[in-house]
């Protein structure tokens, strides 16, 4: 499936060898004010985004990328992390609902790692169950680029090993020199720490996002590929590229795909 940049990121697939012992996986290719509550989730707090302008977009990336607004925004809090495992199970537990793909991974599945291997729905209803709701895209980009547009949530310095869990300088391969081959605890490289304390907006896992994916305006219809609706993943992942990994990248991927090793979530409450 072409990534929303239209240069055709892939998904990499390894067939499950069940019993055999094989680590099985599917890719995505492609300091704060914490709320005056901690937030539903234990270990996760929110994180206060006040209102005011931002930049959303930009004009010199993909097409799709385009126009750079200045867009009023709301106030939200967001989860300063991603979901993690031992999140995603305690969740599970309460519901039922089905365990994320790689709960029993040997890395994928440690406690402390962003969940990987769900759907948009398992996300969807994993916020939903704690009054809250997954980002929309305006929402992610201005946790992640502040007030200014800046391309990382840390500034305006390139991605290194010392802020960011990503991967190989081509696509799409882990790179274990950021000291991860794989997904990074969700508390890891504070280097990478947005402006208002959110860590890995960029880089560890893509996150599912509530929009649908339009190529021209980002907020409209969802384009159908044989009847298929996309929505956006943002932020690239631990196998990511440099094209990947900015603020603004934008992955159009199938919704009920829930076997990717590289893509998760947070949540985030929005003001009444």
């Amino acid at each position: 499936m072409p990534d929303a940049g239209g240069q055709g990121a892939a998904v990499v697939a390894i067939v499950p060898r069940r019993g055999a012992g094989a680590a099985a996986v599917a890719l995505f290719i492609a300091s704060g004010a914490l709320a005056g509550e901690s937030g539903p989730i234990t270990g996760n707090p929110l994180v206060d985004i006040p209102a005011g302008p931002f930049v959303f977009g930009r004009d010199d990336g993909p097409d799709n990328e385009r126009p750079r607004l200045v867009v009023e925004g709301r106030p939200f809090a967001i989860n300063r992390t991603e979901i993690t495992n031992r999140q995603y199970a305690h969740f599970v537990a309460e519901t039922g609902h089905r365990p994320a793909f790689y709960a029993d991974h040997p890395v994928l599945g440690l406690d402390e790692r962003p969940v990987v291997g769900v759907s948009w729905a398992d996300a969807d209803a994993f916020c939903r169950h704690y009054g809250l709701s997954l980002p929309s895209e305006e929402q992610y980009e201005r946790a992640a680029r502040g007030t200014a547009g800046q391309p990382f949530p840390w500034g305006a310095a390139p991605p290194d090993a010392t802020r960011v869990n990503a991967g190989a300088e081509v696509c799409c391969a882990g790179d274990a020199r950021d000291g991860y081959a794989m997904t990074a605890p969700a508390d890891s490289f504070p280097g990478g720490a947005s402006s208002e304390g959110v860590l890995h907006l960029v880089g560890n896992v893509w996150e599912w996002t509530s929009d649908v994916y339009a190529p021209d305006e980002p907020a409209g219809e969802a384009p159908q590929q044989g009847g298929a609706v996309f929505r956006v993943l943002r932020g690239g992942a631990w196998n990511s590229d440099p094209r990947h990994l900015t603020a603004t990248y934008r992955l159009a991927y199938d919704p009920d795909f829930r076997f990717s090793a590289n893509g998760g979530f947070r949540c985030l409450r929005s003001a009444p």
